[in-house]
C-alpha cells in the first residue's frame, strides 16, 4: 500500500470509528488494530491523535460540503428553489444506511470548551451552513435576509438533530413544510 493510500486508509478507519463511537471513546490503539498497521505507521502519518482528529474533521467538512452544495445546486435553479431543496438533500442524507448523525454536532457536544481546536473546527463547519443559507437568502431578494437565514438555520439544525436522535420519523419533510411557510413571509 502506497504511503498516500495508507494515510487515507488510516483516516477512513479512524473516521468511521469517530462518527460511530465518538472521539473520546476511540483510542489510537483501536485505530491501529482496525487499520491493521503498526502504531509507528499511524504516527508517521499523523503525529498525534489531535492531528488525526483534525484531519478527520477537515475531511468530513470538505466531503460533506462538496456533496451538499453540489446536490442542492444540481437540483435547484433559483436561490428560492435551493432554499427548499436543502431539505430534500438533508432527507437523502438522513436515509443513507450509513447515516450516524452530524460529526460536528457530536464533536461540539464532546468538546464544549469554545477554545478547543475540535470545537472550533465544528463551529467553523456550522458557520459554513449559516453562510450558505445567508447567501441564498440574499440572492432570493428576501425582505429580511437575516431573519430568513436565522429561521432556516434553526430548521436545518433541528432537522439534523431530530434525525440523529430519531425523535421525528420525517424531520426533513416537516422542516421543509415549515420552511415553505417562512419563505412565503420573506420572499414575495
Amino acid at each position: 500500500m502506497a504511503n498516500k493510500s495508507k494515510k487515507q486508509h488510516i483516516l477512513k478507519i479512524a473516521s468511521d470509528l469517530f462518527i460511530k463511537q465518538g472521539i473520546r471513546a476511540t483510542g489510537v490503539d483501536q485505530v491501529v488494530s482496525e487499520s491493521q498497521i503498526a502504531k509507528m505507521t499511524l504516527y508517521n502519518h499523523f503525529h498525534s491523535k489531535d492531528d488525526l482528529v483534525l484531519a478527520y474533521l477537515t475531511k468530513q467538512d470538505e466531503e460533506w460540503r462538496k456533496w451538499f452544495e453540489d446536490s442542492v445546486n444540481d437540483r435547484g435553479k433559483t436561490p428560492s428553489e435551493k432554499l427548499l431543496i436543502i431539505f430534500d438533500v438533508l432527507e437523502e442524507w438522513f436515509n443513507e444506511p450509513a447515516f450516524n448523525g452530524c460529526a460536528f454536532i457530536k464533536t461540539a457536544s464532546e468538546f464544549t470548551d469554545h477554545s478547543h481546536p475540535y470545537y472550533m473546527a465544528a463551529r467553523q463547519y456550522k458557520l459554513f451552513m449559516r453562510d450558505y443559507l445567508a447567501f441564498l437568502s440574499e440572492q432570493s431578494h428576501a425582505s429580511d435576509p437575516n431573519a430568513l437565514t436565522n429561521a432556516l438555520y434553526l430548521l436545518v439544525e433541528g432537522a439534523i438533530t431530530s434525525a440523529m436522535l430519531k425523535t421525528d420519523p420525517e424531520p426533513a419533510l416537516h422542516a421543509k413544510e415549515t420552511a415553505k411557510i417562512i419563505l412565503e413571509r420573506y420572499i414575495k
